[in-house]
């Protein structure tokens, strides 16, 4: 009779190990919706004390995204930068170590994209188009590289040094587009526009929907979200990243060096980063641009978020957040609100996403708790020796939490 009891205890205990969480699912899945919504709603007391309408504007807002397939599309062309970034950070973040320096790594991948389309202009565009997104992630890679291995060697600040690496890449930029990468047709008129010359037709992505700017970046950037899903969860080398993250002096003991992968995942972080910058040249603007950025390095850390730092998960937070971008443009149109106010609510967003994932982990934790006493009296209950009846060959609840 004991060994039955023990028997079905144990069972029990496997079968509540391998049970999905749909609790946990649905509780992380609402947060970062209800942040947006309180977020709009705080936005709306500010459109308030400006006198404009809020319902107005929101509507504005939404029609700006579904009220055609312009909006749709260019929704979908912002998503495409935010993903890009967002899986590196997804990435960074999961090995404990913060990338604010997506900014400067999609300058350098546009830098290096621009650069390397034209000077082997003369290439078919089977072979420049992936030669050149390489280059532009590896550009990216060694912008991301130089504050990993700051940070490896010599534990400097990672946020203090890709803050640095963002205004060294913009000065870099600046410069490189008044000399040697500055349009010579611009020259000619006497212009002199702070823009390279025009890419060569066959490094240009195609378009996924005629007259409209939707590119197979966007392809190129979800099937990227599935590797790093692989890489992650699949590889020992993305299983070394998480463990560093989760636990450094753990990890230590173990043999796995954590300067080592900190700066893997910066490196891989920036190289991410140099794609979002390297496919916006040959997707969308065809030629470097001041401005190239539009602040997809931080925007794309907000997506991350918004996805709980998960690659499928930021697929559909990009879009989101991408739809957000279109919608307050449109609004800040058809209300004529101050630019800032723009502002103001996209760092609402941001504010109210990074508090629901606080209290998102703040759950987990407390179920985490919770399991585990649970767990704990489950097996003393099932103990042999102890005394103990268990009615009908299982525990029940309220048995296992005296």
């Amino acid at each position: 009779m004991q060994s039955n009891v023990n028997a079905s205890a144990s069972s029990k205990i496997r079968k509540a190990r391998i049970t999905i969480d749909w609790k946990s699912i649905g509780f992380n899945s609402v947060m970062p919706i209800l942040a947006v919504l309180l977020a709009l709603l705080a936005g709306a007391v500010m459109l308030l004390l400006l006198g404009a309408n809020p319902l107005e504007a929101y509507a504005a807002m939404i029609t700006g995204v579904f009220g055609s397939v312009s909006g749709l599309t260019q929704a979908l062309v912002k998503a495409t930068p935010l993903l890009l970034v967002g899986l590196g950070i997804c990435i960074a973040f999961r090995a404990s170590v913060i990338n604010i320096g997506g900014e400067g790594q999609i300058i350098l991948g546009a830098l290096a994209g621009t650069w390397f389309s034209l000077e082997f202009d003369s290439w078919p565009g089977w072979l420049l188009i992936p030669t050149t997104i390489i280059a532009g992630f590896l550009a990216g890679g060694i912008w991301g590289f130089i504050p990993g291995i700051l940070k490896a060697r010599f534990q400097v600040n990672e946020i203090l040094s890709t803050v640095m690496m963002n205004a060294i890449a913009l000065q870099l930029m600046n410069l490189l587009l008044r000399g040697p990468l500055i349009d010579p047709a611009g020259v000619t008129a006497g212009t002199y526009l702070a823009q390279s010359e025009r890419l060569p037709e066959q490094v240009w992505l195609s378009r996924l929907v005629p007259q409209t700017l939707l590119h197979t970046g966007l392809i190129i950037a979800i099937l990227l979200a599935f590797v790093v899903y692989i890489f992650l969860w699949r590889t020992t080398l993305g299983y070394r990243i998480r463990a560093v993250g989760l636990n450094p002096d753990a990890s230590r003991y173990a043999g796995i060096s954590v300067p080592l992968n900190q700066a893997l995942s910066l490196t891989l972080a920036g190289g991410f980063a140099g794609l979002a910058g390297v496919i916006e040249v040959i997707g969308v603007q065809h030629r470097l641009l001041e401005g190239i950025t539009s602040g997809y390095g931080f925007s794309g850390i907000v997506a991350a978020l918004f996805g709980g730092l998960h690659p499928l998960g930021l697929i559909p937070a990009s879009v989101l957040f991408g739809g957000l971008l279109v919608g307050a443009d449109k609004m800040q149109r058809a209300v004529q609100v101050p630019s800032a106010l723009i502002t103001a609510i996209l760092g609402l967003v941001v504010l109210f996403v990074v508090g629901s994932a606080y209290l998102s982990r703040r759950w987990a934790a407390r179920r985490l708790i919770a399991a585990t006493k649970g767990d704990s009296g489950a097996r003393l209950e099932a103990a042999p020796g102890m005394g103990m009846e268990v009615a009908g060959g299982e525990a029940t609840p309220e048995e296992a939490n005296p």
